[in-house]
């Protein structure tokens, strides 16, 4: 009978040493303006660190910090998964504040255009009246001068 070995060791068959701790994904980039919304209320996992640090001062060795080594890493990942996360949103958020920006400035652009067609149609309706108001009296004149030009003629 044949006996199979896992070539995968389980999570208790490894042992973690400190540069399994530099393995897991880097920390996002945080820009300044955002970083004190990002890392609100983010686990910095500091107190875990300090109790590996004294366990590893403790023990001298890695071996016997397994658990401290497990957590920290575990802590890390999760920082670096919800600083991630926090970091996306806090960019949506300000592409969401600039678009309502934009938005309100070219809202008052179209107020001030329906202001100033407003005011093209209002001059517009003004030119009119005048313009048959003018009519009016070039007719009111012809007529008048056909009258005047027939009672001096001596016609009618």
């Amino acid at each position: 009978m044949v006996c199979e070995v896992d070539s995968q060791p389980t999570m208790e068959e490894t042992i973690l040493v400190g540069d399994d701790l530099m393995m897991g994904p880097p920390s996002p980039i945080i820009p300044q303006e955002i970083t004190s919304h990002v890392l609100e209320g983010v686990e910095l996992c500091d107190g875990i660190l300090r109790t590996l640090f004294l366990c590893l001062q403790i023990n001298d060795i890695e071996p016997f910090c397994q658990d401290e080594l497990a957590l920290y890493r575990q802590c890390a990942e999760k920082r670096a998964e919800l600083e991630s996360f926090k970091m996306e949103y806090a960019n949506a958020r300000l592409e969401c504040n600039a678009a309502d920006e934009l938005a309100n400035i070219l809202a008052s652009e179209v107020i001030g255009l329906e202001e100033k067609a407003l005011r093209l149609r209002s001059n517009e309706l003004k030119l009119e009246r005048q313009l048959e108001n003018s009519q009016a009296e070039i007719s009111s004149f012809k007529n008048m001068h056909y009258f005047v030009s027939k009672q001096s003629t001596g016609c009618c």
